[in-house]
């Protein structure tokens, strides 16, 4: 359903009283969507040219650690304009919030929904636009709940055409400043098949495979496919950095560049593994400050919005669950955790626990598959041949680990030297120990966030707000 806010200037100006911020920075965010930090050149890729990105990545800080709290966009979409856990929140099945639709899962029997949590938590935007900043979103919502209409002072939620680029910071008033949010939807998932007639802009002779997938021409094309559309995406971004440019707005401003999650393709999108949820991310701070270096510092979604407040000179709040990365120095996280729960119509439980060096993942269900057969994905040629080689038992082992049943209860993988995460070491008596302990953190974790992942998902749904 397309939905567009749009605030009256004066109406906004005065009751939010721009002039406060006249001389606080402007933020951009650029964001393209289902893209694994492996495709990028920032991060040793160099299938394909990105001269735009590769120009904004000279003149911006890489984290190399930022992580989806979630493998798939509507929870951690929850997660990014929260600052919180989707977990503690309720929104970390997908989909859970279908606006203007009556159902969701009906197989399931599970209806449309916006799980309740406490009114004090807010999109950040919100405390943004009470001091003053003119806030718009083009071209995607997608927060797995509603969201109040004074979240935005212009938002599009899949518009197109003119209507998709009246939603700008050219709309605010003189010297306002803004925080603008940029979505390029080419790199989604379904574009894979969506693009499928469109040209190759690489050869599929040019792409690596990597040891978990087959090396077929299918799964060739569709990784190529992909390379196509980053390049088209670099394109895009390119006319944005053209138009802070052609502006003065570019050198003062704070540019982040991100993923929603991992990459388009099966073990990646919804996978609790790196290819998942390690993400693309960088920021170009204002005259470049700190440009070319990097930061190695585990982060989460959850820490992007006391960032941008933090950018703003706003107190952030303490029910917040993310920190400010400003200063990755003052940054004590020992451990980072993702999630997996419901994708779609099918269900599962999953929880990692990830320090820089090892990963525990939790199958709470192990009689699934990874490979959850997941309808939307089966649309996408490379996951018909997955699934037509693991059935004839063409798959090597590495290939089928994926589809195999049972899961065990633990994963546990050296991730310095395993990054495909291939070697599960859980059940080798030295890493036992590792396990337990691990396994302890992991469940402080959900006490102390009051996961409700722990709940079934009907205890949500009576309490939510539709």
């Amino acid at each position: 359903m397309k939905k567009i806010l749009i605030r009256l200037l004066f109406i906004s100006n005065a009751i939010l009283g721009c002039s406060s911020v006249e001389n606080r920075p402007n933020i951009i965010w650029i964001v393209c969507e289902d893209q694994s930090q492996s495709f990028f050149p920032m991060y040793g890729d160099n299938t394909v040219e990105l001269p735009n990105l590769k120009e904004l990545a000279e003149d911006s800080v890489i984290y190399e650690n930022m992580h989806a709290t979630t493998p798939v966009c509507s929870p951690a979409r929850s997660a990014i304009i929260t600052g919180m856990y989707p977990t503690s929140l309720g929104t970390h099945n997908m989909r859970a919030y279908n606006e203007g639709r009556p159902t969701n899962q009906p197989q399931l029997n599970i209806p449309s929904y916006s799980p309740s949590f406490p009114a004090y938590i807010k999109p950040f935007t919100m405390y943004l636009r009470q001091e003053g900043y003119y806030c718009t979103n083009s071209n995607k919502e997608d927060y797995n709940f509603k969201i109040s209409e004074d979240t935005w002072d212009q938002s599009c939620n899949y518009c197109q055409g003119a209507e998709k680029e009246d939603i700008h910071w050219r709309n605010r008033s003189p010297n306002q400043a803004f925080f603008s949010v940029f979505n390029f939807q080419i790199t989604h998932e379904a574009q894979i098949w969506e693009q499928a007639n469109n040209d190759l802009l690489i050869s599929v002779d040019d792409v690596s495979v990597p040891p978990y997938f087959p090396n077929h021409k299918a799964v060739r094309k569709d990784m190529a496919i992909n390379y196509s559309n980053l390049i088209r995406m670099d394109q895009q971004l390119g006319e944005r950095i053209k138009e802070l440019k052609d502006e003065g707005l570019y050198d003062d401003a704070y540019i982040f560049f991100y993923s929603d999650h991992g990459g388009p393709f099966p073990r990646h999108k919804r996978a609790i593994y790196d290819t998942g949820v390690k993400v693309p991310f960088m920021i170009k701070f204002p005259k470049s400050k700190g440009a070319g270096s990097r930061v190695d510092a585990l982060l989460s979604f959850i820490d992007l919005a006391p960032t941008v407040l933090d950018i703003a000179g706003i107190e952030i709040p303490k029910y917040l669950q993310g920190m400010s990365i400003l200063n990755t120095s003052d940054f004590e996280r020992q451990y980072l955790v993702t999630a997996s729960d419901r994708f779609d119509e099918e269900v599962d439980r999953i929880r990692s626990l990830k320090t820089k060096k090892l990963k525990l993942i939790k199958n709470y269900y192990p009689k699934n598959p990874h490979a959850l057969p997941v309808a939307y994905r089966e649309k996408m040629p490379m996951m018909n041949i997955l699934n037509e080689l693991n059935s004839q038992g063409k798959l090597d082992d590495d290939q089928k680990k994926w589809f195999s049943t049972p899961k065990p209860k633990f994963e546990l993988y050296d991730l310095k030297n395993d990054p495909y995460e291939l070697n599960d070491l859980s059940s080798k008596d030295e890493f036992k120990l590792i396990v337990k302990k691990m396994d302890s953190v992991l469940n402080q974790w959900i006490f102390q966030t009051n996961d409700l992942g722990e709940y079934p998902e009907s205890f949500v749904i009576q309490n939510s707000t539709l």
